[in-house]
C-alpha cells in the first residue's frame, strides 16, 4: 500500500496497488486445447486466461468470450436469425464442437500485445487500462516482463467498491 497526501498535506490515504488486488491466475499455453481453458476458466470462475511463452511471460490476455464466439458455427454468426431454428437439444451442445481447436486458435491474427499494469499500478491506472482495452483480465508483469498475477474486473470492482473516502 502506498500512502499519499492529500492536496491539504494533513491526511493520508492508502491506495491500492495491482500486486495487493491481483489473483494468481492460472494459465496457458498457445498449444494448449481449448478444452482446458474453459474448465480453467470455469474452475476458477474467470473471465478470461493469460496466455503465457516457455519463459511465463504474458503474449495474449484469451477472454472467454473470444473463446465462445469460436464455439459458435460460423454461420450462426453470420446469421442470429437462423439460431431459432436449432431445436434445444442440439441448441444446448453446440459448444462440444471446438474439440480440436487450440488456445492460438481463438486469438486473432496477429495476436495482439496483451494487457499489462505492473505490480504498483494504481486501481485508477487498472480501471483506464482494463476499459480502454476491453478486457476484463488485465496481466500484472514484473520489470522483466514475468507474469506476477493478473486482476480481474470482479477484483477491481470490488476494490474500488470498498476504497471509499475515509477508509
Amino acid at each position: 500500500m502506498t500512502l499519499t497526501a492529500d492536496t491539504a498535506g494533513t491526511h493520508w490515504n492508502e491506495l491500492m496497488q495491482a500486486h495487493e488486488i491481483a489473483v494468481t491466475p492460472p494459465t496457458v499455453r498457445m498449444d494448449d486445447p481449448v478444452s482446458k481453458a474453459v474448465q480453467l476458466m470455469v474452475v476458477n470462475r474467470l473471465p478470461g486466461l493469460v496466455v503465457v511463452d516457455e519463459s511465463d511471460r504474458p503474449v495474449a490476455v484469451l477472454p472467454g468470450t473470444q473463446v465462445l464466439r469460436l464455439t459458435i458455427p460460423e454461420s450462426y454468426r453470420d446469421d442470429p436469425a437462423l439460431v431459432r431454428t436449432v431445436d434445444e437439444i442440439h441448441a444446448d451442445l453446440f459448444w462440444h464442437g471446438p474439440g480440436r481447436l487450440t488456445v492460438g486458435d481463438c486469438l486473432p491474427t496477429p495476436v495482439a500485445k496483451p494487457v499489462t499494469v505492473a505490480p504498483d499500478a494504481t486501481l485508477l491506472e487498472i480501471a483506464t487500462v482494463m476499459a480502454n482495452k476491453r478486457s476484463p483480465l488485465i496481466a500484472v508483469v514484473d520489470r522483466g516482463g514475468k507474469l506476477v498475477g493478473a486482476v480481474t474486473l470482479e477484483r477491481l470492482l470490488t476494490s474500488l467498491a470498498v476504497a471509499g473516502p475515509n477508509d
